[in-house]
């Protein structure tokens, strides 16, 4: 008999404030450095994990510009940063970003795999193929991959790891001290992986860790994007502005997952990202949410990280008042060309100016999850029963405001039974429901193993 359904919830922390958010940091209640201070971060995971979260996410980008928001121009390297956290949590789950576009596989799948140990199996791996073009500068390139390059490599290197993982059988290291022996060689496995992107020999000097592997999410949301996710993601993060775009968000992805990849589409956890305000009142929580829009979202901050789906674009070279320059679209064709493109067709469709395009980017949409304690409950709820997603991922802005999250909503979570009460698990994939990955040279023996009988 399997176990009821839970809501699971991440918490994804933006420090000194990130898109949409350039003055997140004048609230006095986060540190002017908090991007890089590892005390700031500790005592948030730790707020998370009192409220019994799966996860906390560290998102990463690799490019900057001087119009890029705070948290961006100064912040710490994911899976450094969690490894900190994981001497300082006890059972949330560390999940970090880290691109398959510049990275070599041999070199992160070990760090992944070392902060799997390290954090007793809590880590969990944000897969991108990575959406800021600039980046490429930065690892000797002189342009970004283009789309299917980028998830060609992706889907690649995460078949790679995985394999990569499974190096060592989960009894490969005897250590016995009476015979001296430590390692069983005939345990140990070479991969003398050859692809179209990657050359990796092997072994891993690593063993698995309790959850085996750490967690594959994704995050894509083009048509290459959903299908990579179906095809290797264990947690997906999304977005959708109401339920009936996640309903067909979670609906699509789940069914690209069972009928085209052959998987079991509960292993797939859909959690998009989404922004909670809480007040004593209704009315109390909107007067919250407006007055932190008007002050987060300036027009000259929108227009200076307007031009990040297009490469970074840079559009305040643009007469304001002119029709919107569609021509700009081709700077996005290796950014975030879905965004871009979304972008472009909506100013045309509505013969916007620059002006009307970017004020559309920071006009006053009303969050869903704004209001008093039992209202925002009922909200995840209905989202949560309504299948347009299996949790969510909560930004972290102000710190007051999260607290009111762990201490006055959770709870009520917790009264209606969607939401864990305690811990029932010590490794990242106990939390998410999703089972611990059988070790393929294992199965292979106890195959063989049961076909001489």
């Amino acid at each position: 008999m399997s176990a009821p359904r839970q809501m699971h919830l991440g918490a994804v922390p933006y420090g000194t404030g990130g898109p949409g958010s350039h003055t997140l940091w004048l609230d006095p209640e986060i540190p002017t450095d908090a991007s890089v201070n590892v005390e700031w971060f500790v005592e948030m995971a730790r707020l998370a994990e009192r409220g019994r979260f799966d996860l906390i996410f560290v998102v990463d980008s690799q490019f900057i510009t001087p119009f890029s928001p705070p948290h961006y121009l100064n912040r710490l390297e994911p899976l450094t940063l969690l490894s900190a956290l994981a001497m300082r949590t006890e059972r949330i789950g560390l999940v970090g970003t880290a691109t398959t576009s510049f990275n070599s596989p041999f070199n992160l799948v070990r760090r992944l795999g070392s902060l799997d140990l390290i954090s007793g199996g809590r880590a969990g791996w944000n897969v991108v193929t990575t959406g800021d073009a600039g980046t490429a500068g930065n690892y000797g390139l002189d342009e970004h991959f283009d789309y299917d390059t980028r998830y060609g490599r992706a889907q690649e290197f995460v078949g790679l790891a995985r394999a990569l993982w499974d190096s060592y059988e989960d009894d490969a290291f005897p250590r016995d001290r009476e015979t001296g022996r430590f390692l069983d060689p005939d345990k140990q496995h070479v991969l003398d992986h050859d692809g179209t992107y990657f050359k990796v020999r092997g072994p891993l000097n690593l063993e698995r860790s309790a959850q085996g592997h750490p967690v594959i999410f994704q995050a894509g949301d083009s048509d290459q994007g959903r299908d990579l996710g179906a095809s290797v993601g264990e947690g997906i993060f999304t977005f959708a502005p109401d339920i009936p775009t996640g309903q067909a968000f979670y609906e699509d992805v789940k069914t690209r997952a069972r009928d085209r990849f052959g998987r079991n589409p509960d292993h797939v956890v859909v959690m998009p990202g989404i922004k909670v305000v809480v007040g004593d009142t209704d009315e109390d929580a909107r007067e919250i949410e407006a007055f932190n829009n008007d002050r987060d979202h300036t027009f000259d901050a929108a227009l200076r990280e307007f031009g990040r789906p297009f490469g970074w674009h840079d559009f305040t070279q643009y007469d304001l008042d002119a029709p919107f320059p569609a021509e700009t679209l081709v700077h996005g064709e290796r950014s975030f060309f879905t965004q871009a493109k979304a972008v472009t067709q909506r100013a045309q469709d509505n013969g916007w100016t620059l002006r009307q395009a970017v004020e559309a980017t920071r006009g006053f949409r009303k969050s869903e999850f704004v209001g008093s304690p039992a209202t925002v409950a009922d909200k995840l709820v209905e989202w949560w029963e309504a299948r347009a997603c299996d949790g969510f991922n909560i930004g972290l802005d102000h710190p007051a405001n999260f607290r009111r999250i762990v201490d006055d909503v959770v709870p009520l979570l917790q009264e209606r039974g969607v939401f864990r009460a305690e811990y029932d698990s010590t490794h990242l994939r106990g939390h998410l429901g999703l089972p611990v990955p059988v070790n393929r040279h294992t199965a292979a023996r106890a195959a063989g193993s049961a076909s001489a009988r």
